[in-house]
This record gives C-alpha cells, sequence and structure tokens, in this order.
C-alpha cells in the first residue's frame, strides 16, 4: 500500500481492454466531487524518458526478454521517483494506465520470465511503492484485439499464446490480493464499468454513497 499521503490507483489489463478511457473519466470525476489534485500518467510513457523508453520497446526492433524487462523497470522507477511519488507527497491522486503487475503479467506470464525477478526488479526500483487500488479490466483477448486499431506494436503481434498467458497472469494476481485488486469485465458498456470503479473507489475512500449514485458515467 502506498504510505504517502494522496491515494494511488492503477488501471490493469490487456491492450484494447479499455484502461485509458476508464482512467480518464475516474480521473475528472473524482476531481470534481473531491476538489483534489489529479494526475493521470501511464507506463510507460508518462516522462520524457518513459516516451522514449515506449518508442523503444514498442515499435523499435526486437528486444531480449530479460532487456525488455529491465527497460520497463528503469521506466517505472524514473516514473515513481519523479512523477508518481512527488504526487502523492502533496496529497493527489495519481491514476496510471498500467505499473507493476503488468510488467509481472506481460514479461513473466506473457515472455514466461521468472515472476519473482520481474516483481523483484520493480520493488527495488520503485522502493517497494504499490497501488492503494489496483482495477483490472479483464477482456477475452480476442474481444480486446477486435477493439484495437491501427497498426499492432510488437507486444500486440506476440500472438494469441502470449496474450492469454498474460491474462491468466493478471487474474492469478488479482486472486492472490483481493485487498489491493478490484476485478471487472472490461467487455461491459463504458458507463456501467466506470459506475462499478466509482461505488467500489468511494467506499475506500470515504466518500458520500448518494454523492456517488448522483453522477453519471458522463
Amino acid at each position: 500500500m502506498s504510505s504517502a499521503p494522496g491515494y494511488f490507483v492503477s488501471f490493469e489489463g490487456g491492450d484494447g481492454a479499455g484502461k485509458s478511457t476508464q482512467a480518464r473519466l475516474l480521473g475528472a470525476w473524482l476531481e470534481e466531487i473531491t476538489g483534489r489534485e489529479v494526475v493521470l500518467t501511464r507506463e510507460p510513457g508518462g516522462t520524457a524518458l518513459g516516451r522514449e523508453i515506449r518508442r523503444l520497446v514498442q515499435h523499435g526492433e526486437h528486444v531480449d526478454p530479460r532487456a525488455e524487462a529491465l527497460l520497463y523497470a528503469a521506466d517505472r522507477a524514473h516514473h515513481v521517483a519523479t512523477l508518481v511519488r512527488p504526487a502523492l507527497e502533496r496529497g493527489a491522486v495519481v491514476i496510471t494506465d498500467r505499473y507493476l503487475d503488468s510488467s509481472v503479467a506481460y514479461q513473466a506470464g506473457g515472455r514466461e520470465l521468472a515472476e519473482a525477478d520481474v516483481e523483484g526488479l520493480s520493488l527495488w526500483g520503485t522502493g517497494g511503492l504499490l497501488p492503494d487500488v489496483t482495477v483490472l479490466l479483464d477482456v477475452d483477448p480476442a474481444v480486446a484485439a477486435s477493439r484495437r486499431t491501427g497498426d499492432p506494436d510488437r507486444l500486440e503481434r506476440a500472438g494469441d499464446e502470449f496474450h492469454r498467458r498474460t491474462r491468466d497472469a493478471f487474474l492469478r494476481r488479482a486472486a492472490a490480493a483481493p485487498g489491493r485488486w478490484l476485478v471487472l469485465d472490461g467487455s461491459g458498456a463504458v458507463d456501467d464499468v466506470q459506475s462499478q470503479i466509482r461505488v467500489d473507489l468511494a467506499s475506500r475512500l470515504g466518500l458520500t454513497p448518494g454523492l456517488v449514485a448522483g453522477e453519471g458515467a458522463s
């Protein structure tokens, strides 16, 4: 759990699960009803260094799985040190599209590296920082693939078995730590999924139930 005064939320799931949309909607809603600063970010790509790493790992030449895991961990260490921790320390709500669990799911589950090695690398790089809540938007890989537009990146081209292993890894991690995870069917209507996320987050943040019920997922 985050030990900082702010509140840390991560969104996880396969490419095409709707993470970016749901993170944006949640951020706008939390900012409106709490008046707190909300920082929306992503991994990789939340910093200038992260954007360069994103270009290399998603659109560059072949990267060895261990090198890939190290690049993502380097991005995460820099992201936390320069953006996430400072925001939490000033009391902001930080919402990130992907965090440590993506590395474990993709590099350990998908690439079949040792899970403890991949997780340990990121825990060391971030000083052990974990989200207060992680929202997993679970979508069948075939459905997620049908949602994607544009040319596929390196991970999107990794094949059906890769994406099946990745999904299974996410679900295993969620089942092992139910206190941190919120698992939702990401194939539902955008507004319905957002409403479920808001109810759960409102409970964890101690927000007034009537206020939550009165807000649509606009």
